[in-house]
C-alpha cells in the first residue's frame, strides 16, 4: 500500500494506492482534473490496483485510461471517498490516468463562488458541495428547490464568473459579499435534519436570515444615513 499526498491551494489530500505492481511516480492536474500514475509490473496478467481518492479532491464521473486507452473499472464510494479498482494484463511500464468529467453544471456547482475563491477545491467550495450533497439533496423538497434554483442561477452565473476572472476588484467584492451566506449555511451543516418538514423549516429560516443580512439591514442603514443627512441639512438651513 502506498500513500500519496496531493496538495492543492494549500490543502492536503491523501490518495491511497494498493497494488501488486510498483508505482514509480504520480502527478495531479487541477485543470485537467486528472490523477496520473506511472507504474511498472512483471506480471503478464492479473495486474490489480485499488485507488482510494477523497471526494473533496476528485468527484463526479470517472474515466480510467491505461496507456491512453479507456479500460473498465469497478467503483464503490461513500460520502468521503471513491474507491476505484482496476485489473489489466501486460508486463512492463504503463501509465494509468484517472479523470473526472466536468459535471459542475449538472450537479449544481457554484460558478460565482468558484471564480471568487479561485478553485473548486477551495475549502469554501467544498463546504458548499457538502451542504448541497449531504443535506439539501437528501430530501425531496431540497431536490426540488435545487432544480428550480439551478435553472435561475445558470441563467446569469457564467457571465458573472467570467467578469470576476477579468476584474480582480470585483472578484474581491464578490468574495466579501459571499461571506455572510457561507456563515448562514453553517446552520444547515450542523442541523439534524431527518424529515421534509425540518428541511423546509431550516431552509426557510436560512433564506429569511439572508434576506435580512443582504436587504433589510442595508436598507435600515441607508434610511438612517438619509435621515441624518436630512436633519443636518435642516439644521444648516435654519442656523
Amino acid at each position: 500500500m502506498s500513500k500519496y499526498m496531493i496538495t492543492v491551494d494549500g490543502q492536503d489530500y491523501e490518495v491511497i494506492f494498493t497494488s501488486n505492481f510498483s508505482i514509480s511516480s504520480h502527478t495531479f492536474s487541477v485543470s485537467d482534473r486528472m490523477l496520473q500514475f506511472n507504474i511498472e509490473t512483471s506480471l503478464e496478467s492479473k495486474n490489480i490496483g485499488e485507488i482510494i481518492i477523497p471526494r473533496t479532491l476528485m468527484d463526479g464521473e470517472f474515466t480510467v485510461l491505461l496507456d491512453g486507452k479507456e479500460i473498465t473499472y469497478h467503483l464503490s464510494d461513500s460520502t468521503k471517498v471513491s474507491v476505484i479498482s482496476v485489473i489489466f494484463d501486460g508486463k512492463g511500464k504503463h501509465t494509468i490516468d484517472i479523470i473526472t468529467n466536468d459535471v459542475e453544471h449538472n450537479s449544481g456547482g457554484c460558478l460565482i463562488a468558484t471564480a471568487a475563491f479561485g478553485s473548486e477545491l477551495s475549502p469554501q467550495i467544498q463546504f458548499l458541495r457538502e451542504v448541497r450533497d449531504n443535506i439539501v439533496l437528501q430530501t425531496e423538497s431540497g431536490t426540488n428547490f435545487m432544480v428550480g434554483f439551478n435553472q435561475f442561477y445558470y441563467s446569469f452565473s457564467p457571465a458573472v464568473a467570467d467578469y470576476e476572472r477579468d476584474n480582480p476588484t470585483f472578484k474581491e467584492i464578490v468574495k466579501i459579499t459571499l461571506t455572510p451566506l457561507l456563515t448562514s449555511l453553517t446552520l444547515l451543516h450542523y442541523a439534524d435534519i431527518d424529515s421534509e418538514y425540518e428541511m423546509l423549516g431550516y431552509g426557510i429560516g436560512v433564506i429569511l436570515l439572508n434576506i435580512g443580512m443582504y436587504f433589510v439591514v442595508p436598507a435600515i442603514i441607508i434610511m438612517k444615513i438619509r435621515k441624518r443627512v436630512n436633519i443636518e441639512k435642516l439644521d444648516g438651513k435654519y442656523a
